[in-house]
């Protein structure tokens, strides 16, 4: 293994809920309409895709002010408190001693900025990545491609460590070998948690050994 690449949202820090509360308000307040399905197709989304997608409920703003309106109440709420998820830092900071680490993250670079300063992780990291700083948002595999250049690392030699259905998606598609760390509120769907080289319970069961070991496709450690 060459490298560890990381999701943010929802293996790092605890923000699908809040992401979800700050968007369905800001399209309920603009005319919008959210949908059975909409928080499920958002997790992954770049920041362009996911605001365009808003448009598409009936936000009456063009998609550069969604996008900046939702990213702005999102940089208040963390600057208030950053919710990370339990064993985050002490993760980052386990492998951090034995493995070069990256990020490959949906959000925009300002959170991702805000999010790492906050839990003094900014310097485990040897490159992050924001999709939109690549052509594609999550499924696609271009923020795992990224990261993986940017460290200077085969994507065959990486493992990504994801929560979301797009995220598995991407990751898998980017030829990475994947642990799945299942968020319990937005858990993937049985064909992404297909595609997990390991599926772990937790971030404390995140150890150099669960990277280095070589369980089947899908199996539960």
């Amino acid at each position: 293994m060459e490298a560890c690449v990381f999701d943010l949202d929802g293996v790092l820090v605890d923000s699908e809920p809040v992401w979800e509360e700050v968007r369905r308000a800001f399209v309920a307040d603009h005319g919008g309409a959210w949908q059975p399905d909409t928080q499920s197709r958002l997790m992954g989304m770049s920041t362009p895709e996911w605001a365009a997608y808003l448009h598409e409920l009936g936000v009456d703003l063009p998609p550069e002010e969604i996008a900046r309106g939702v990213v702005d109440q999102m940089a208040a709420r963390y600057r208030d408190e950053v919710p990370l998820m339990p064993g985050a830092v002490e993760a980052v900071r386990r492998l951090s001693e034995r493995t070069t680490l990256g990020l490959a993250s949906s959000s925009p670079r300002r959170l991702i900025d805000v999010v790492l300063d906050a839990a003094g992780l900014t310097e485990s990291f040897a490159a992050t990545v924001s999709t939109e700083e690549v052509p594609r948002g999550k499924p696609a595999p271009d923020g795992y491609l990224e990261a993986a250049r940017r460290i200077g690392a085969d994507p065959g030699g990486c493992v990504a460590v994801e929560d979301s259905s797009n995220g598995l998606r991407s990751a898998y598609a980017a030829g990475m070998r994947v642990i799945a760390v299942p968020h319990p509120r937005y858990p993937p769907a049985p064909d992404a948690l297909a595609l997990a080289w390991r599926v772990l319970p937790g971030l404390d069961a995140l150890t150099p050994e669960s990277l280095s070991s070589r369980p089947q496709p899908g199996s539960l450690s």
